[in-house]
């Protein structure tokens, strides 16, 4: 069974500011979630979560898609790409694969990350080849 979920409330801009959107341990979402919200996944989501607000990603929880936040905490799974605006912390029990584009990133010793990491506003580099690190280079005033 595929569904989608669309949550349009503004909670992060509500007199609230501890509400969260919880997908706990016994839940699995397979579809995509398009919210303004935060989000403490603990169950299983395969899809696209795209949100203005902050993911968590719990021990026992498990993501297969598309990430899209401002910020995020990751104790548990994912497998995709992962695009946060902002900062993305990986915490030590963190198993990660896929594609990762980020503001800033935090990494707990012990975290496995198998991925290909891009920072945002950052520069590309390029690496050398042993050829190009042993030719001297010319230097101009």
């Amino acid at each position: 069974m595929a569904f989608s979920i669309t949550n349009k409330t503004t909670m992060q801009n509500s007199n609230e500011p501890n509400k969260i959107d919880i997908i706990e341990k016994t839940t699995k979402i397979v579809g995509d979630i398009d919210s303004k919200a935060d989000f403490r996944i603990d169950g299983f989501v395969e899809g696209t979560i795209k949100t203005s607000g902050k993911v968590v990603i719990g021990e026992e929880g498990k993501v297969v898609g598309k990430i899209t936040c401002s910020n995020s905490d990751v104790a548990g799974h994912i497998d995709g790409h992962i695009d946060v605006s902002g900062i993305l912390s990986f915490k030590s029990s963190a198993r990660v694969t896929g594609n990762i584009l980020v503001g800033k990133l935090a990494v707990e010793a012990g975290a496995s990350v198998d991925a290909s990491i891009s920072m945002k506003g950052s520069k590309k580099m390029k690496a050398l080849t042993p050829d190009q690190k042993d030719a001297p280079t010319e230097k101009t005033a």
